[in-house]
């Protein structure tokens, strides 16, 4: 296998530029930034902050299955916010898809701008479990 496997996946947003949705690296999957894109429609997702970080999650959840993997297998994940007022909103919906320990190590900051106009983005680093 090579250093670096693409791992694609439907239940995502296709990108909207030149990366991939996740690489497997050896043992290790590093997931691409995902912003509320509906995969279907590739539209941004109405109803503010909480419904943009499920869907965020969401499209997390879909590139990790993807890879064989699982919300459990995360260990780094990194939360950019377009307004840190929306911190208590985001950690409460994170905490549903994140709902025991160990949770993973996880950076949160406030960003000038996302793409499209988003009000969150987040990544993720995962290692994967054993074949």
């Amino acid at each position: 296998m090579t250093h670096k496997q693409p791992i694609s996946t439907p239940e995502a947003p296709k990108a909207i530029g030149p990366y991939a949705q996740a690489i497997r690296s050896g043992d290790f999957l590093f997931l691409s930034g995902q912003i509320a894109l509906d995969p279907s429609s590739g539209n941004l997702v109405e109803g503010g902050v909480e419904k943009q970080a499920e869907r965020v999650l969401h499209n997390l959840a879909g590139v990790l299955g993807a890879a064989g993997a699982s919300f459990d297998d995360v260990v780094k994940t990194t939360v950019y916010l377009a307004d840190m007022a929306h911190f208590p909103t985001v950690n409460a919906v994170y905490s549903r898809f994140f709902p025991h320990e160990p949770f993973p190590a996880r950076a949160t900051v406030q960003v000038a701008g996302l793409p499209r106009g988003a009000l969150i983005e987040i990544d993720a680093i995962a290692r994967l479990p054993a074949r």
